[in-house]
C-alpha cells in the first residue's frame, strides 16, 4: 500500500516552488499518494503566531532574500528574487488548482507550470485571464476552472484545508506531513527523504502520544 504525504502549500509560496520538483521526485520513488492542499497562508500566520512578509522585521527581509540566492543555487534553478507580481493574493489561483481536483484532474502538471508563471516568467496569477492561459497550457479547461474557483463550494475546502492544517500544527508553505509528522519547509525534503528510506515511525513533540 502507498504511503501518503499531506502536502499543505499555496502558490504564492516561493519556497513550495523551489521544492516542488524535488518532493515531486520523492513522490515518484516512493510510490507516494499526495494529498494536495492548499491553503490560505495569512490566516495561518495569523493564527500560529507568523508575520506576513512585509511586516517582518527588515533584518528577516534581507535574509529571507540571502536564503532565497543560496537555495536557487542549491536546487539549480533560475528565478526572480522579487517577481513583478510578487507578492499577490492566490485565492484564485490556489483555488483553480481545488477546482482541477474537484474535477479528477492531478494538479502536478498545473503547479509546475503556475510556480514557473509567477517566479520564472513574472506573470500575474492573479489576474483570471492568465490563470486560465496557465491551465489551458497543460490541458486542463483554463475557463471553466477559473469560473469554478470563486465558488462557495471551492471555498468550503478552502477552508477545511486551514482548519486541518491547523489541526495538524502547520503554520508555512510548504509543509510534508508524513504518519502525522510535520516537515515545514522545502528544506526538510532530505529529511523526509531519510524518513522514508528508513521507514521509521514518526517522530513526535515531547508529551504527544
Amino acid at each position: 500500500m502507498s504511503r501518503q504525504v499531506d502536502y499543505y502549500f499555496s502558490l504564492s509560496s516561493p519556497w513550495a516552488y523551489i521544492g516542488h520538483k524535488v518532493f515531486r521526485d520523492l513522490v515518484a520513488s516512493y510510490d507516494l499518494k499526495v494529498n494536495h492542499k492548499p491553503v490560505v497562508l495569512v490566516d495561518l500566520f495569523s493564527e500560529t503566531g507568523g508575520l506576513p512578509l512585509i511586516k517582518r522585521h527588515p533584518v528577516r527581509q534581507r535574509y529571507r532574500m540571502v536564503e532565497l540566492q543560496r537555495w536557487r543555487d542549491k536546487r539549480g534553478l533560475s528565478f526572480h528574487l522579487q517577481p513583478k507580481f510578487s507578492p499577490f493574493n492566490a485565492r484564485l489561483a490556489d483555488g483553480v488548482a481545488i477546482a482541477a481536483m474537484e474535477a479528477g484532474l492531478d494538479p502536478d502538471p498545473l503547479l509546475r507550470r503556475a510556480f514557473a508563471a509567477v517566479w520564472e516568467d513574472e506573470l500575474n496569477l492573479a489576474d483570471p485571464d492568465t490563470v486560465a492561459r496557465i491551465a489551458d497550457s497543460v490541458g486542463f479547461p483554463g475557463q471553466k476552472l477559473v469560473e469554478r474557483s470563486p465558488s462557495d463550494a471551492i471555498s468550503a475546502v478552502y477552508e477545511n484545508n486551514r482548519q486541518d492544517a491547523i489541526a495538524a500544527d502547520v503554520f508555512g508553505s510548504p509543509v510534508y506531513v508524513l504518519d502525522g509528522e510535520v516537515f515545514w519547509g522545502q528544506d526538510r525534503l532530505e529529511l523526509l527523504a531519510d524518513a522514508l528510506k528508513s521507514g521509521r515511525g514518526p517522530y513526535r513533540s515531547q508529551g504527544q502520544t
